[in-house]
């Protein structure tokens, strides 16, 4: 069975037609998944490999922080050229500048190391243009009705594609001498990005009537719609996880187990339960249930936090990140979906999409840069008790999401 199969009839309860997937939104899904196997191999291990290069935690950091600054900049640009050509022209353009990261990274090597900080302005830019026509398609292409569906079904290949990249990728890595495995990984890669931007050109594309960019106008916004500003810092306090989750966790896994191979096998178990959740969600959850979901991937992330307060060691950094596994599709797609809807209710409709995507992640990556700077001003190494704590502390913030959005309502 293929995936357009797969997607719009499974086993059990069928599907109302109403919640059914288009053939644009399961192009999407696919395009996405081909990307992930990509960036589940070469991401995955990206800033182990600075860690290798330099076992420097601050090098790791300042430059998890330049890529979280350039972001928010590439998606001001690709919102202006989606909004001026297409969402797809801005898409096809991220797809192509990854590409372009890694086959940079690929020439480089170990020289990367020595020129960090301009791989991380062009890595944040390329993953700006990406995701602000990504997250614009994902509007485009799914509707308020089956957009919660879409979301989980999304996040099922997403992390399916991801299962069997940090296999490979962790088993060339360990089987090769000094650094050659990630060169060999990163070049396969490069391939995936590839294959993506040609099976990007069966998207059609459908160029907006309204090409005026609003994005000067946020902060008008921002004043008159309280409900949207709430969502907006709703964003900023999920980013101050997300941060730290971005690249700490795999340091931690090479500190306590010392091989990339078992990094990969572990990942694809934390991916398998991120596809489970995703797929219950896919089939269960409703917008009625927002709060709750985030009241419970809240918890989930304390007590997983409170496990590496306790101590570093190999079974509790798998026990934090099986429980993050777990909620971290609880809270993105719940937030996600919210902010889908809430774009429905602002003026113009959704012809502000993308500056309103713009500024959802401007805010989320502000989280981001925040977090991971308290980390390093905390934490000097990895042994510094400081560290937890950190985690800590923005685990238990999350807790203000559940205040700062409303009832979904479809």
């Amino acid at each position: 069975m293929g995936m357009q199969s797969w997607l719009q009839s499974h086993k059990g309860t069928p599907i109302a037609s109403e919640r059914r997937l288009s053939r644009e939104a399961i192009l999407t899904i696919t395009i996405h998944s081909i990307f992930q196997f990509g960036a589940s191999m070469a991401g995955l291990f990206l800033n182990l490999y600075l860690w290798r290069l330099t076992e420097d935690l601050r090098v790791n950091g300042i430059y998890t922080i330049i890529v979280f600054i350039m972001t928010p900049l590439g998606f001001a640009v690709g919102g202006w050229i989606a909004k001026r050509k297409d969402r797809l022209v801005t898409y096809r353009l991220g797809i192509f500048l990854t590409a372009i990261f890694y086959l940079i990274v690929i020439i480089a090597r170990e020289n990367v190391a020595s020129y960090y900080v301009l791989f991380a302005l062009l890595s944040g830019f390329a993953a700006g243009f990406y995701w602000i026509g990504y997250l614009v398609l994902m509007y485009d292409v799914s509707t308020d009705v089956n957009r919660i569906r879409y979301l989980g079904l999304n996040m099922v290949f997403f992390n399916a594609a991801g299962l069997l990249g940090p296999v490979i990728a962790g088993t060339i890595i360990g089987r090769s001498e000094n650094l050659q495995g990630y060169v060999f990984t990163f070049s396969l890669s490069f391939i995936m990005f590839l294959v993506a931007a040609i099976v990007s050109l069966r998207v059609r594309t459908t160029p907006m009537r309204h090409k005026s960019y609003y994005l000067k106008l946020m902060p008008l916004l921002m004043r008159k719609n309280t409900i949207w500003l709430k969502s907006l810092f709703a964003f900023l306090i999920f980013g101050l996880f997300q941060g730290i989750m971005l690249f700490l966790p795999n340091i931690l896994l090479f500190q306590t187990v010392g091989r990339e191979d078992i990094i990969g096998y572990l990942g694809v178990c934390f991916s398998g339960v991120i596809m489970i959740t995703g797929y219950m969600m896919s089939r269960r959850a409703n917008n009625d249930g927002a709060k709750y979901y985030i009241l419970v991937s809240s918890t989930l992330v304390v007590i997983g936090s409170l496990f590496l307060v306790y101590d570093v060691r190999l079974w509790t950094v798998i026990v934090f990140m099986l429980v993050f596994s777990v909620s971290n599709p609880l809270a993105l797609n719940t937030i996600n979906s919210y902010y889908y809807l809430l774009i429905g209710t602002l003026p113009l409709k959704g012809q502000m999409r993308n500056e309103l995507v713009v500024m959802r992640e401007t805010f989320m990556n502000l989280g981001r840069v925040i977090s991971v700077s308290l980390l390093l001003i905390f934490s000097q190494d990895l042994s510094s008790i400081w560290l937890p704590l950190v985690l800590l502390c923005t685990a238990l913030m999350q807790y203000t999401i559940y205040f700062l959005i409303g009832r979904m309502e479809s």
